[in-house]
């Protein structure tokens, strides 16, 4: 199986799993947050919403600049607003990581704020990082969703939830 071809199986099966945990993220929590410095439930989700985005932007392009481009994940009213936008960006990077090559994912690709450099990566690292980032802030969700007392489906098995403990 080639790079690109793991990539995308690999971008399904988190989207899965991430679709999973957005769909039962309540309309009327948004504003929560567990912590005063923790932000809110829908800031999070949003973001989760938006990685797929990076996976776009690792193949099309060879840097992001939040100097010149602020970060903006968009806005949503609803969970169905928000899992309309995950199924969109989700579509577009599988469809953009379709068309990269091989070679393309050795390019170094950068973030940075202006002069300030956070990272240069390969696109392959890149990508890889987008979906490490998924699964970090996924588990934070879940985290979140636990403290409202919401059953939390299983990732990677099934969760305590879903066993009945």
């Amino acid at each position: 199986m080639k790079l690109i071809e793991k990539l995308l199986k690999e971008i399904e099966e988190e989207g899965q799993k991430t679709r999973k945990m957005l769909v039962i993220v309540p309309d009327d929590k948004y504003d929560w947050r567990p912590h005063p410095k923790s932000m809110p439930i829908k800031d999070l989700a949003l973001h989760i919403a938006d990685l797929p985005t990076w996976v776009t932007l690792a193949v099309t392009t060879n840097e992001l600049d939040f100097a010149a481009s602020p970060y903006n994940p968009g806005d949503v009213k609803n969970t169905e607003g928000l899992l309309a936008l995950f199924e969109k960006n989700l579509a577009k990077a599988q469809a953009d990581m379709e068309q990269a090559t091989e070679e393309q994912l050795e390019e170094p690709w950068t973030l940075r704020n202006g002069a300030v450099v956070y990272m240069t990566l390969s696109k392959y690292e890149t990508i890889r990082h987008a979906l490490a980032q998924t699964i970090h802030h996924r588990a934070q969700l879940g985290l979140y969703l636990r403290l409202l007392n919401i059953p939390i489906p299983g990732s990677y098995g099934p969760s305590a939830d879903e066993q009945g403990l």
